[in-house]
């Protein structure tokens, strides 16, 4: 049976280049046998926090000091550790948008956390009904995160206007702002918008890169950028003795030889991936369903008719070999929702065009009517 795995966000095997990550191992090895016999500690590779310093000061514009980088076990590693740093109970509250990702919801409830969940729309997260939640709340909360471009799983960027709206709301309730970027270098279509400590520089901000989505997940590589005195309390929370020092080492090789060449070929690549899929879903769906438009990252986010049966659905999907992620595993609360999410950019071409019409039938299949959609908006209030 054909298989369409639309479930996972993995980065795309075609354009992972084997050759050059081959020589900068060589390298790698050749130059820095001795230090990988040591522990790294706290922050990690000398050369490649440089490196991703670089990256960071070259795409937002301003200077980012690399001994305000530690480098992390994927960035998840650094969304638990900032958790933790800045929780004082469990019970804590954290602001995020109502759907996020559902790593950083497992890792948050699984430290304690309570999220509170803040609807987006096409501009991201709602700053208008973040402002009115803040009122409602009992207590304050511990600090906001938020996955401001290329949201998981909307998809979603977060407009410049709301970002500065966020950066005064939260410096208004002196609120620390965990910024994910983890997709940023993911970006295929329009102008990059900037991140918030480019912005406004304020000690409040804590930002977390990958280079799981632009290079390859199994690197395992992250990094946290933060100002004193949260770098410190973040970075003391770590136990491992410091990232992979071996992967760093090869990806400071590779990134030295040629620093944006990877990711430009490879988001090269994801826009034509992403067009395929809008074009296969217009064709089978557009009198039925509504999506996101994502300009970068590696999803998108289907809205579906509310007389899907969802459990059907999954059930017949997976008959048919067709694998998607449940919209009520992003949900902060875990509540049944009428979305799925796509992840578009492992997938192979041929079977983006061939499976999307698989989907489309298999919705059709599961509707209690024939009626078109009603959607006047992919997200409501």
């Amino acid at each position: 049976m054909t298989v369409y795995d639309f479930a996972i966000g993995q980065t795309n095997p075609e354009t992972f280049p084997a050759e050059a990550f081959k020589r900068a191992a060589l390298r790698a090895i050749d130059l820095e046998g001795a230090a990988m016999n040591r522990y790294p500690g706290g922050k990690g590779h000398l050369g490649l926090r440089q490196l991703m310093a670089r990256r960071e000061s070259e795409r937002e514009g301003v200077l980012v000091n690399p001994e305000n980088m530690a480098l992390m076990n994927g960035s998840m590693q650094a969304v638990t550790l900032a958790g933790q740093a800045l929780m004082s109970a469990p019970g804590d509250l954290v602001i995020t948008e109502t759907y996020t990702y559902s790593g950083t919801i497992a890792a948050y409830k699984g430290i304690g956390l309570e999220l509170v969940g803040i609807p987006v729309d096409a501009d991201g997260m709602r700053i208008d009904l973040l402002e009115q939640r803040l009122k409602e709340l009992p207590v304050k909360p511990k600090f906001i995160y938020t996955l401001t471009s290329y949201q998981n799983p909307t998809g979603t960027t977060m407009s410049r206007q709301r970002r500065s709206e966020l950066i005064d709301l939260a410096a208004r309730h002196d609120l620390p702002i965990v910024e994910d970027n983890c997709y940023g270098d993911v970006h295929f279509e329009g102008d990059k918008q900037p991140s918030l400590y480019a912005l406004q520089p304020d000690p409040r901000h804590i930002y977390i890169g990958s280079l799981s989505k632009i290079f390859a997940p199994g690197v395992r590589l992250g990094y946290l950028l933060a100002e004193s005195p949260y770098f410190q309390k973040i970075v003391s929370r770590r136990h491992d003795a410091g990232s992979n020092y071996f992967a760093a080492a090869v990806l400071a090789q590779f990134y030295q030889e040629d620093l944006w060449g990877h990711c430009n070929n490879a988001n090269a690549v994801l826009l034509r991936k992403r067009d395929l899929l809008l074009a296969a879903l217009q064709s089978a769906l557009k009198d039925i369903c509504i999506w996101s438009r994502p300009t970068g990252g590696l999803f998108l986010w289907l809205r579906l008719p509310e007389d899907v049966d969802l459990v059907k659905l999954k059930a017949l999907s997976a008959e048919r070999g067709f694998y998607y992620a449940e919209g009520k595993d992003f949900h902060v609360e875990g509540k049944t929702v009428h979305f799925i999410r796509l992840a578009f950019g492992h997938v192979p071409d041929a079977s983006i065009t061939q499976g999307i019409p698989v989907l489309a039938e298999c919705i059709a299949r599961c509707r209690m009517s024939n009626a078109s959609g009603q959607f006047t908006s992919l997200f409501d209030d």
